[in-house]
């Protein structure tokens, strides 16, 4: 280990206290082992792993192949303030004659537990370098007081998320000696692919229950407030007996109160009930796979707003003991779990649904980047810490190239005839374009789409993007929640019934918005374009079809099953031409660009369409640009139906004035410009006068779908209030 200036191995301790803390440690462990050139191992045990009561999960490690160099007991039993203050001083005791007799170079401490608090302070009295997981976080009850005590112990810090970053570089740490890694458990979620997880789920939960069909309950205590959180457990088993759903859950950890609740489960008979499953511990790669494949996780475990996330498993997130942390789309917070009623509606309204999996907490890679920062740790720098002061704004990260990286959207466009994919920062510009012919089967486009986002996922690491998430707009309608493309338009075929969020969310490990390709013009509108600020406007595209999208009170109105805003269908006249849609007198069987290109063709097969100055090559197909040439080469036909057209734009244009009262109508699209003035012209004459005055413009974004398909990425907050 040249490179750090040691001659010998790095002697890396690895204490672990309970089964939480393993499955997080057990990568990085997996990882030493791996490199025996550079690393020795040892390995302690203590806390609840070695506790009948809580399924003697030290018995893990063991099957894991790794030796557990020592084991001590150091729980008090109790369960109640003072058992954790004397669980403490007891291996306080315990600990420094093995520190004394292993000697290691470094230890590795997870997280924010009382156990953990005991190890820190040894290591650090007895000056071994202590390297913290986790710290940073934000979360409820005395860990958070815990978590930061470490912190302030540890001689270095791998961090899961930026926030938790700036928050240690907030707490005056050194930056060079912290490392944003992502968690690790994380490193095995996103390459979890078992495919006999059916045989894990009868396993736990019975023969007869089908995946997405069982809840994963796992709640805590809350030390701060132990008499509300057993309140609250006794309210969240009621919620599940009436929810009737089969229920797997897990025995609290040994925190002050589970006495108390574990008492209310035995009360309740949860042990004994059919639907329940009442378990100590289950081993971590089962786990995965049960969380993975359930409609709901619900109660107040880190494991629901952490690793959940992964799978886009629906979670319901109960009381203030996760509270702070941060979390995907996927988690449905219940701050105040007071009555079994308010826990029973967010069981429905989360079972059973499917969220893009997230990122937030980790991309895959984090054991490599620890493994490389262990080696790095030079052991003749000294051991005191170093603060920095004052704090933070100027210096972000260590790393130049995080400094430099650009949030960015992959933005996604289903066009008729192109398929386009574009790199998208959060000012809107357009960072690198890919563009294809969009194939004419659901296999071959599904593969395109998979393959071209894939490889601009992997130039924006090369361009120093960082992608959030992947927006796709496509024509037809959309059920934006779920990620379907319920019915296409006929110009795109084999695009009926279409999940386009999972097969991206599980490829990508990102998570994917879907919506119609008129909606997202109104989201690119208000985000970058003219509606930006505006609390109500609309938006007309004029294209090959016409659409739309209308903004309400800041918000895209989707309508009751997803139809609003199909503004090329508004009726105009009840003897017009025939529509695609089946109707006719449409606003899309007049304006639209294959209307024009209809009656363009018309007046060719006639010979009334070519004027002086203008010709059409045999091999060229006419269209609704030969007619706007036309027109403004004199033809008077031409004229007479672009005037016929605009005219039953502009009488859409006027419904739609009286009927939402928009502050601004922004046309959007190619034939935008030919139509303007005949849309004024028509809403002077046929308006109330109470909405004469509304502006009627033109847009001025090049690129309107893929910026709405970015902005729903680049817009997304990541927590959702219940």
């Amino acid at each position: 280990m040249e490179k750090n200036g040691n001659n010998r191995k790095l002697r890396v301790c690895v204490a672990t206290c309970n089964r939480a803390d393993y499955s997080k440690l057990a990568p990085i462990m997996f990882g030493i082992k791996t490199e025996p050139e550079f690393f020795e191992l040892d390995v302690v045990v203590l806390g609840s792993h070695l506790i009948d009561d809580y399924g003697n999960t030290y018995r893990m490690i063991e099957q894991d192949d790794f030796d557990i160099n020592t084991r001590l007991h150091t729980i008090v039993r109790g369960e109640d303030e003072a058992a954790m203050v004397e669980s403490v001083g007891l291996a306080l005791v315990k600990l420094p004659d093995v520190l004394n007799r292993l000697k290691p170079d470094i230890m590795i401490v997870h997280g924010d537990r009382f156990d953990a608090l005991a190890l820190a302070t040894s290591a650090a009295l007895m000056n071994i370098r202590i390297l913290h997981i986790e710290g940073g976080e934000v979360s409820g009850t005395i860990d958070d007081s815990i978590r930061h005590a470490i912190t302030k112990l540890a001689h270095y810090h791998v961090c899961c998320t930026r926030s938790a970053e700036q928050h240690l570089i907030s707490m005056c740490e050194d930056h060079d000696r912290i490392l944003l890694a992502g968690c690790p458990s994380y490193d095995k979620l996103l390459s979890a692919k078992n495919k006999d997880y059916m045989s894990i789920i009868r396993m736990w939960l019975g023969d007869d229950v089908k995946s997405k069909d069982y809840i994963v309950a796992l709640q805590h205590p809350v030390t701060t407030d132990i008499k509300h959180s057993i309140k609250m457990f006794e309210l969240t088993l009621d919620a599940l007996i009436s929810f009737n759903k089969r229920t797997l859950v897990l025995f609290p950890n040994i925190d002050a109160g589970s006495k108390e609740m574990v008492r209310v489960m035995r009360k309740k008979g949860i042990e004994h009930h059919p639907n329940f499953r009442a378990v100590k511990h289950v081993p971590f790669d089962q786990f995965i796979q049960l969380v993975a494949h359930a409609g709901c996780m619900i109660g107040n475990s880190s494991c629901g707003v952490r690793e959940v996330g992964a799978f886009g498993t629906p979670v319901i997130n109960l009381g203030t003991r996760q509270i702070g942390r941060e979390t995907g789309e996927n988690v449905l917070h219940v701050r105040d779990a007071d009555t079994q009623d308010k826990i029973l509606q967010a069981l429905h309204l989360q079972f059973g649904k499917q969220y893009p999996c997230s990122k937030i907490y980790g991309d895959g890679n984090a054991v490599p980047r620890i493994l490389k920062f262990l080696k790095s740790i030079d052991l003749q720098e000294p051991l005191q810490k170093k603060f920095c002061f004052p704090p933070v704004k100027e210096n972000i990260s260590q790393d130049i190239d995080h400094i430099l990286e650009t949030l960015s959207a992959l933005a996604v466009d289903l066009g008729g005839t192109n398929l386009r994919v574009a790199i998208v920062s959060m000012k809107g510009e357009v960072v690198k374009k890919y563009t294809q012919f969009n194939p004419k089967t659901y296999e071959e486009r599904i593969d395109l789409i998979l393959q071209m986002c894939v490889e601009a996922a992997a130039e924006a690491v090369k361009l120093n993007c960082r992608i959030l998430g992947v927006g796709i707009s496509t024509g037809g309608r959309v059920n934006p929640r779920e990620g379907i493309v319920l019915h296409s338009t006929k110009l795109i075929q084999e695009w009926n019934s279409v999940d386009l969020r999972t097969p991206l969310s599980d490829t990508l490990h990102l998570p994917v918005w879907v919506d119609n390709d008129g909606n997202c013009a109104a989201l690119a509108e208000r985000k970058f374009g003219q509606g930006k600020g505006l609390e109500n406007f609309v938006t007309l595209i004029t294209g090959t079809g016409i659409g739309g999208g209308i903004i309400h009170q800041h918000e895209l109105i989707h309508g009751s099953s997803f139809c609003a805003a199909e503004l090329g269908h508004l009726v105009v006249s009840l003897d017009g031409p025939d529509c695609l849609c089946g109707s006719h007198g449409c606003i899309e069987a007049y304006a639209s660009g294959m209307a024009l290109q209809r009656e363009a063709k018309k007046l060719h097969d006639e010979d009334l369409l070519l004027v002086e100055g203008m010709s059409v090559p045999k091999d060229e197909a006419v269209g609704a640009l030969h007619l706007i040439q036309a027109a403004k080469l004199g033809n008077a036909k031409a004229q007479s139906i672009l005037r016929t057209a605009g005219t039953a734009l502009g009488l859409g244009v006027v419904n739609i004035l009286h009927t939402m009262n928009p502050s601004l109508v922004i046309l959007s699209g190619v034939l935008a410009n030919h139509y303007i003035h005949i849309v004024k012209d028509v809403i002077r004459q046929q308006a109330l006068p109470s909405v004469q005055d509304v502006d009627v413009v033109v847009s001025d974004l090049m690129d309107p779908a893929l910026l709405g398909a970015a902005s729903m990425v680049l817009d997304y907050t990541t927590r959702r209030i219940y």
